[in-house]
């Protein structure tokens, strides 16, 4: 978890407790390499019966993942500080993971536009930041994770540009904020702990990407808005820039897909900004003049 933590990654909250939950079943004081493959195999089968099946997959993952941490450190030569946990196999290596089935949904022009109507006017009480939080990721195609921890020290109120030191990729990012968001972004106060997006229950933290998920299902089981996931909104942000006129390499690059080209990875090192911010103009139209199709906030 300290390896994690020093990473920035953004998982390590969940991840730490999901870990926490299965050492208080295999047992907490007991040797890591005596915790057999049926062992953790006995962890998994009640969340996936449950009907939990991502949640099970999940924590395979992440006992996996541990014990390959675990591997990888005792037989590091370059650390001064070997560890000694005399591991030879992974348990959970062997055990096989939930097919994934890649998402296919996006909203269609009507469908964005009745969701951005309902963020900007909701039907009910809701946590402002929230709201806020989803128009943005409309309207910039980020990842969930990236825009839910947005913080005072990325934002670029001159330049209008976001950008972040690290991502899911490892690489660097940042983007030219289109002019809905930035109007958006400039009316938000950060809280005193520098977060755009405060958690309601805590606001030391920002809100959790599974805590936007649950805010935007509640809103779905209503049918005040489209059917439709976070993640879908990165997926229909590239589908709707591309109607808009932004290429597909500037649309990758805004989104900080990585490229896997030799040149790209090796040599490239221009950042595309005015590309980027060409881009964002196109889309910031192209919004602009769906929204004015349908002013104020239209009927579900």
């Amino acid at each position: 978890m300290n390896h994690l933590r020093s990473e920035s990654k953004p998982s390590w909250a969940d991840v730490e407790a999901s870990l926490e939950k299965v050492a208080n079943i295999l047992g907490r004081n007991r040797v890591a390499r005596d915790i057999t493959a049926e062992e953790v195999l006995g962890v998994l089968r009640p969340i996936f019966q449950r009907g939990k099946r991502a949640m099970a997959d999940h924590t395979r993952s992440y006992v996996r993942a541990a014990y390959s941490w675990a591997i990888k450190s005792e037989l590091d030569y370059r650390s001064a500080s070997p560890r000694r946990f005399k591991l030879h196999t992974n348990p959970a290596a062997g055990i096989p993971t939930e097919p994934k089935t890649p998402g296919t949904r996006w909203l269609d022009e009507e469908e964005f536009v009745r969701l951005y109507r309902w963020l900007e006017c909701p039907d009910t009480s809701v946590h402002l930041p929230y709201t806020s939080a989803v128009l943005i990721l409309m309207l910039t195609g980020q990842r969930v994770e990236e825009i839910a921890r947005l913080h005072l020290d990325q934002w670029d109120s001159k330049e209008r540009i976001i950008d972040w030191s690290k991502t899911k990729n490892g690489s660097p990012h940042a983007i030219p904020v289109p002019d809905l968001a930035t109007e958006l972004i400039r009316s938000i106060i950060p809280n005193k702990f520098g977060w755009y997006f405060p958690s309601a229950k805590d606001p030391t933290k920002p809100v959790s990407a599974g805590t936007l998920y649950s805010f935007m299902w509640r809103q779905r089981e209503r049918t005040v808005i489209p059917i439709v996931t976070n993640r879908d909104l990165r997926r229909t942000w590239k589908t709707l820039a591309g109607k808009a006129g932004v290429s597909k390499e500037i649309r990758d690059r805004i989104q900080n897909h990585a490229l896997q080209d030799v040149s790209s990875k090796s040599y490239d090192r221009w950042n595309y900004m005015p590309e980027k911010r060409e881009g964002m103009e196109k889309w910031n139209a192209f919004v602009t003049a769906l929204l004015e199709k349908t002013p104020g906030r239209i009927a579900a």
